[in-house]
């Protein structure tokens, strides 16, 4: 008759001679290369597992924003009048603003005079649209769409982006409406050059990605993981680097001025200059490392009537601190055009405070 603890031995001793019999239980002899085998093969299912379900929430995003978005993105074709008919003159995309028919694209993309376009929305439909304003120093455009039943995008914040955030870009390359591709912001704070006549201004705070974008992705959205427009997609800079115009502030006034008055109004100074270091007596008492130096005066501008001077050193502007050309530029919005502003120079190494008046720039 077996005791209570000869039947604890016999399972103790099942237990040991199960890797034997192939039951794929460890046994302290077998231990040292079954129990490792066993160890690599569940560190590796766990691995894939871990990296298919984190693949798989990527997927979800892009997807989500993919379909929350390309509603609201257009196919653009743009076209031009000639004697014998409007032909084409160009491709893009353009973002869905309001649902009465309100389009933002890419100035480039619509550039010349009397411009119209086709818009071609992911249902199908086909919508006639005309240019109502645009803006090359900014580059965005906006059009006016014959429809009242449009499901605009969400505008967002390009300010609150990080680099290696999540962001997907929506819109038609090549003429392949509605294509999608997915990357991160690669860089935040770029500048591009931007001209409209003999004017060049530098476009701020320019976000750079690795989203694939190719021609025709000009105009279209660039979107982060909640589904918001932070930027229009604008220009290729090389393989994997993809610019956008950001959706801030300062590009919300120049889309609004688009939409209500169809143009934007920038102040005019007259100067042509560039970044120099402040003399080391004006650095120390100012804690300001640059100035912006004149080379150039236009005759009869607001700045030869003020009195600035070629070699004068511009220090500070209606009471911002100048640093550099950019810093004048962001200065130079409509609010200034007729008003009396200070500006304080370095001449011959001595502050000298003068008043000028800008006036509206022309092209």
């Amino acid at each position: 008759m077996s005791t209570s603890s000869d039947l604890a031995m016999v399972a103790v001793d099942e237990t040991l001679l199960s890797p034997v019999r192939g039951e794929g239980r460890l046994s302290p002899a077998g231990s040292r290369g079954v129990g490792r085998a066993f160890t690599r093969t569940d560190a590796t299912a766990t691995a894939a597992e871990a990296e298919a379900e984190a693949l798989d929430a990527y997927s979800r995003t892009v997807a989500g924003v993919a379909e929350r978005v390309a509603p609201s993105v257009a196919n653009l074709r743009v076209l031009r009048a000639t004697r014998s008919g409007r032909v084409p003159a160009g491709a893009g995309s353009a973002v869905v603003l309001t649902p009465d028919g309100f389009l933002l694209t890419s100035a480039h993309v619509v550039a010349g005079r009397d411009r119209r376009g086709r818009a071609t929305l992911v249902d199908g439909r086909e919508i006639d649209c005309r240019v109502i304003g645009a803006d090359a120093l900014s580059d965005l455009a906006v059009l006016r769409a014959d429809a009242d039943d449009l499901i605009p995008a969400a505008l967002g914040d390009a300010t609150r982006l990080r680099v290696g955030q999540l962001v997907v870009a929506i819109g038609n390359p090549h003429g392949f409406e509605g294509s999608v591709t997915a990357g991160v912001v690669s860089a935040l704070g770029r500048s591009l050059p931007a001209r409209s006549g003999s004017t060049v201004r530098m476009i701020d705070s320019v976000i750079q990605t690795d989203a694939a974008l190719n021609p025709g992705n000009s105009g279209g959205a660039l979107v982060d993981a909640r589904g918001q427009v932070v930027g229009v997609n604008t220009a290729v800079a090389g393989v994997g680097l993809g610019l956008a115009v950001p959706i801030n502030d300062a590009t919300r006034k120049v889309i609004s001025a688009l939409m209500t008055q169809g143009r934007v109004r920038r102040a005019y100074l007259g100067v042509a200059g560039g970044s120099r270091p402040l003399p080391s007596r004006a650095r120390r008492e100012r804690e300001q490392a640059t100035g912006v130096e004149i080379i150039e005066v236009t005759p009869d501008s607001p700045a030869d009537r003020a009195g600035l001077r070629a070699e004068d050193l511009i220090l500070e502007l209606a009471g911002a601190c100048v640093r550099g050309v950019d810093d004048i530029q962001r200065l130079m919005v409509g609010d200034l055009i007729g008003a009396s502003v200070e500006v304080l120079v370095l001449r011959g190494g001595e502050p000298l405070r003068l008043r000028l008046v800008p006036r509206e720039l022309r092209d």
